[in-house]
């Protein structure tokens, strides 16, 4: 592990490249410990793949779907294979689980690493083809061994193979000042713009910035909130004297 200004993360959650170049500097300054750029976490840094990567080193993911009655219903789920372009799942057709999937089929995945990275996907999911079925099934099973213990033999044959080719995927990094939030998109789907703007109607009077707990909003006419940094907590909307912060 290399120690953080702001935390501790894990060599192996970097980028092959980054890792490597790392670990050399390590091994050349002849220590345990080292600072590692902002940049490596940063936008720069950033992207769908690398959060894909992250939900799946954390193995456990937990799922939310919604029942017939408009109850919340969440699952951890770890029997996940990752693509680029995708995420395939098992599940058993008597579940409960399944029937919100096949009903409706949205879903929102959540993973929390121990360095408060929170990332969040939220799609469609959708029963594969019939013929590919098997195909994803014994990738599962293959990467995921104790899936053998769980559904020994045939009876593997009572469950069903998911997909998500579309989705809105959140990255918010807690463990560094500012915090850091950007959003990823799998697929072709959309994104829900969200969060806080100032408009035009603007006075100039700072008691936004005054609020703002990560110190995110920049002077200007109007003024700026920096998007990466906001928490979405709503203190410059709720203090703004003239209402000039809109919330989308």
């Amino acid at each position: 592990n290399v120690n953080l200004r702001h935390g501790a993360v894990d060599v192996r959650q970097l980028p092959m490249e980054q890792a490597v170049t790392f670990m050399g500097q390590i091994r050349s300054a002849g220590k345990q410990e080292m600072r590692l750029p902002e940049r490596c976490w940063r936008r720069d840094k950033m992207d769908l793949a690398t959060c894909l990567k992250k939900m799946e080193l954390v193995g456990v993911l937990a799922f939310a779907t919604v029942d017939s009655e408009g109850a919340p219903q969440i699952r951890n789920i770890s029997a996940i294979h990752y693509e680029p372009d995708a995420l395939y799942f098992f599940t058993a057709r008597g579940k409960n689980f399944c029937k919100e999937l096949m009903e409706d089929g949205r879903v929102q995945i959540l993973a929390y690493t121990k360095y408060k990275e929170m990332i969040r996907l939220s799609g469609k999911a959708y029963a594969v083809a019939e013929n590919e079925q098997k195909k994803w099934m014994d990738i599962i099973f293959e990467e995921q061994p104790y899936l053998a213990n769980v559904y020994p033999g045939d009876t593997r044959e009572i469950g069903i193979i998911f997909c998500i080719d579309k989705a809105e995927v959140e990255y918010f990094n807690l463990g560094v000042n500012p915090i850091f939030r950007e959003t990823y998109i799998l697929g072709n789907a959309s994104v829900k713009e969200k969060g806080y703007y100032i408009m035009e109607s603007c006075i100039g009077c700072g008691t936004c910035m005054k609020h703002c707990p990560q110190k995110c909003i920049e002077k200007g006419a109007p003024f700026v909130i920096q998007q990466e940094h906001c928490l979405h907590c709503g203190n410059c909307y709720e203090n703004c004297p003239v209402k000039a912060v809109n919330k989308k």
